[in-house]
């Protein structure tokens, strides 16, 4: 048996930097790692499918060359070999720096292994036991596979191999209309496939505004790809061609035939094998860490970070955990889950930046509002781009002014929501906002402009 000061159970964007705080506070800290340092973000999320959807607009914008008075002579053509290849190696230069770092920490170990707890204090992993009376799960999440008739008689797809995948798809069926499926739905079709969503509810991201939800959906459709919503019975078969995806929506065939399938139906925790209940941690029905406020477990001397804690399935939320626990264990301070003010971006293009309410959450609130908006083909810099698809919207407390949330979908959205994200950490009203003086000409300059357009509902 080794002891340790801390023990952190998984490498993902919370554990390797709560590892350095701890390390150079003088803790000696062993961080497990079962399979790929980084986490999601690092191998399977944000870094390897950013860099495709950067080569998916490469490829897009050169098609549409000709529209800025640009001549290209020869038709684009996709390698997707070298596709994959750079998203991977940003991949592992990612993967290698923050192998590197671990490894190089001073009071740091990094164990390699899958971590199960014997005790509330006491990790095994293979033939080793650790100890330490302070124990930091962050072992994150994976594809969800849903329960569907079939879908253990194919080969599918998830988040995980498709970013590995060096050809397109001649027909890749997409299960989920939600963020993950949608960007690889556009990206895939600027690759050259053909793509179809198939979403069970009426509607693409259910959880956005009816408007942007619909705009979204004419974003997509317009570049060609085909949606299927209000599939009601969604199975799977062998066929010839690849994939029979039964759908019996409203609408349309009642079959779509795929090469491939894409399983983007959501993620669970991976907490399932961790020996939870050995150690008396509680989690609830979905396989999801019970935290209180602070991030500690029921059990005393362990916290949860990331997404298995169920508080936020993003990198920045996950990195946030870590900032509160650090915090609040070695600076004296009181930080909380709470006080977060919830931003997150869908990085389809033009990408939808959003933080805080939809309207539809702040009316089923009880709440009285004021909502202003503004379509993008009214904004100068999207015209002058050549990017005028999406709007603008902004959520105000109509006795108060307090924005309660705000979207952008539209050319640069994912950077000019912060002006929003950070008016809103700050506390101060909207007035606030409306009196800035942005720069011309930006996406950001006309945040005024959609405040001053406000109305009740």
């Amino acid at each position: 048996m080794r002891s340790f000061d801390a023990i952190i159970i998984g490498t993902g964007q919370a554990g390797p930097p709560l590892a350095g705080r701890l390390a150079a506070a003088g803790k000696s800290v062993a961080i497990i790692e079962r399979k790929h340092v980084g986490g999601t973000c690092v191998n399977t999320g944000c870094m390897p499918t950013k860099a495709l959807v950067a080569s998916a607009y490469a490829a897009n914008l050169a098609r549409r060359a000709e529209d800025y008075g640009v001549l290209v002579d020869t038709p684009v053509r996709i390698d997707m070999k070298k596709v994959m290849q750079r998203s991977h190696q940003v991949t592992l230069n990612a993967r290698g720096n923050n192998e590197n770092w671990l490894s190089g920490m001073e009071r740091c170990t990094l164990i390699r292994g899958h971590a199960r707890f014997e005790g509330p204090k006491r990790i095994r992993v293979g033939e080793e036991v650790l100890e330490a009376p302070q124990v930091f799960i962050n072992v994150g999440g994976r594809a969800a596979v849903p329960d569907l008739p079939g879908v253990n008689d194919i080969d599918y797809l998830t988040n995980s191999s498709i970013v590995m995948l060096d050809r397109v798809p001649e027909h890749l069926v997409i299960i989920g209309g939600s963020y993950i499926g949608l960007e690889f739905a556009q990206m895939y079709r600027r690759f050259g496939a053909d793509v179809t969503i198939v979403e069970k509810s009426d509607r693409l991201i259910g959880r956005e505004d009816p408007e942007i939800s619909d705009a979204i959906r004419e974003i997509l459709e317009a570049e060609g790809i085909q949606v299927r919503a209000s599939a009601e019975c969604i199975r799977f078969s062998r066929h010839p061609q690849g994939v029979a995806v039964g759908l019996s929506c409203s609408d349309g065939e009642p079959e779509v035939i795929g090469s491939d399938v894409l399983l983007a139906t959501g993620r669970r925790p991976n907490t399932d094998d961790l020996g939870l209940e050995a150690a008396g941690v509680e989690f609830d029905d979905r396989g999801y860490i019970k935290v209180n406020d602070n991030l500690s477990t029921n059990v005393e001397g362990i916290w949860a970070l990331g997404d298995c804690n169920g508080k936020g399935a993003f990198t920045h939320t996950a990195y946030n955990d870590f900032e509160i626990v650090a915090a609040n264990l070695l600076d004296g301070e009181d930080r909380k889950v709470s006080q977060r003010v919830l931003a997150y971006a869908l990085y389809i293009d033009p990408p939808l930046g959003r933080v805080g309410m939809t309207e539809a959450q702040a009316c089923k609130d009880g709440r009285k509002v004021l909502v202003g908006s503004r379509p993008m083909s009214r904004v100068g810099r999207a015209i002058e781009k050549g990017e005028t698809q999406g709007l603008m919207k902004i959520v105000m407390e109509a006795d108060t002014g307090t924005i309660l949330g705000a979207a952008i979908l539209g050319s640069g959205g994912d950077e000019a929501i912060h002006g929003v994200l950070d008016i809103m950490n700050a506390g101060a009203s909207s007035d606030k906002l409306r009196w800035a003086v942005p720069i011309h000409p930006t996406v950001s300059e006309l945040w005024p402009t959609v405040i001053q357009s406000a109305r009740p509902i």
